[in-house]
């Protein structure tokens, strides 16, 4: 078992955008998942006011945990107690301390494949095992209950997202429910990204602590809450891991930024601003989806949540990165190459991400539209 980690394709592609910017080029970045937007005003506003008066240190925000657990109440009718949520730097160390917390060195741990390349590669780096199921339109490029049931031997857990990255689907409850059941009746420990919730196209966001109070929960205050730099997570840990779980925390990253837990409980009571976010990505969506099929890109997965669309582009290409660096190159619009998401079919796939402003996806579509019909006729 290799402990070899690939580094993020998306990031060359990244990194071309950035210097052809510096250029002085146009470049729209739809490579990566995050926000155009900033945090909220009352969090800025609240960072200020702790900075003036403040030297901060460690520290995890007992208040900031209370919020946390109340809004598991509020959104999904749960009890969390305050004291099952571990506060980290971003969903990323989130997820790394579920997983050590969770598994032993040499577990299997099942996934599907397109998914968030980071969690083969984490999985990788603590020596767990990743493996990864070929998920299709037919499951809606999640793991399904059946696949797990079949899987011989039992993986010592299994992770899944809902809304997922780069697909965007979500796991309807009654699959989620059956998944749990699964995992329940052959003793697999999930973990459950739910890194997008609050971000759905008129689709329900179960969590999966309403079929299962043994999961790890990972979430991030980067997505819905538009705070990507402030690198700000979460961890719902079972109550007998919720101590392992902060002490890997504390020896690994002593405590996440004490600034940022400040601005973060104030953007909790940020709705109406935050779901006016949501309301942009919605309309970058539809424009999305009106335009891609124009452009020969029809064979999409369905964008239920989050901000990403996963295109085939398999009658274009076998090389999604070379093709992703061509169309930036000619139009000046960044995307990811699906191989970041999937090393064995990702050649043949793309992803546009649609969090950037509504006037940028516009552009992008006018630009891309004339180079993909010049690319269909050649």
């Amino acid at each position: 078992m290799t402990t070899r980690i690939e580094p993020f394709k998306a990031i060359a592609i990244s990194e071309l955008a950035h210097r052809l910017k510096a250029e002085g080029k146009p470049v729209i970045h739809m490579e990566f998942g995050q926000p155009s937007t900033g945090a909220p005003k009352a969090a800025i506003e609240a960072a200020h006011r702790v900075l003036d008066s403040d030297a901060m240190s460690y520290w995890e925000s007992a208040p900031l945990r209370a919020r946390i657990a109340a809004q598991y109440h509020e959104a999904y009718g749960l009890e969390v107690a305050p004291e099952r949520v571990i506060l980290t730097a971003g969903a990323s160390p989130a997820l790394l301390l579920s997983m050590l917390a969770g598994f032993e060195a040499g577990d299997r741990i099942a996934m599907a494949r397109p998914g968030y390349v980071a969690y083969r590669n984490t999985s990788r780096a603590i020596h767990l095992e990743p493996v990864e199921i070929d998920c299709g339109p037919e499951t809606r490029y999640q793991l399904s209950a059946q696949m797990i049931a079949e899987m011989d031997p039992a993986p010592a857990g299994i992770l899944i997202a809902s809304p997922a990255n780069p697909t965007g689907t979500i796991l309807p409850p009654e699959e989620l429910a059956a998944i749990a059941e699964v995992c329940k009746a052959r003793g697999i420990r999930i973990i459950s990204d739910e890194i997008y919730h609050g971000i759905a196209y008129g689709k329900p966001t179960p969590s999966v602590l309403e079929f299962d109070d043994e999961a790890f929960i990972v979430n991030s205050f980067s997505k819905y809450y538009s705070m990507v730099g402030w690198r700000l997570g979460w961890v719902i840990a079972p109550a007998d891991k919720a101590d392992t779980v902060r002490a890997y925390r504390g020896n690994l990253f002593l405590s996440p930024p004490s600034l940022s837990q400040h601005a973060a409980l104030a953007a909790m009571d940020c709705r109406e601003e935050l779901e006016a976010h949501v309301e942009t990505y919605r309309a970058n969506r539809a424009a999305l989806l009106e335009a891609l099929p124009r452009m020969g890109l029809s064979s999409i997965a369905p964008p239920d949540g989050a901000f990403y669309i996963w295109a085939d582009i398999s009658h274009l290409t076998d090389n999604s990165l070379a093709f992703c660096e061509r169309l930036l190159r000619d139009t000046f619009v960044a995307t990811a190459p699906g191989l970041d998401f999937d090393p064995v079919n990702g050649h043949r796939f793309m992803r546009f991400s649609f969090a950037v402003s509504t006037p940028e996806v516009k552009e992008a579509i006018s630009r891309m539209e004339p180079w993909f019909a010049a690319l269909r006729s050649s």
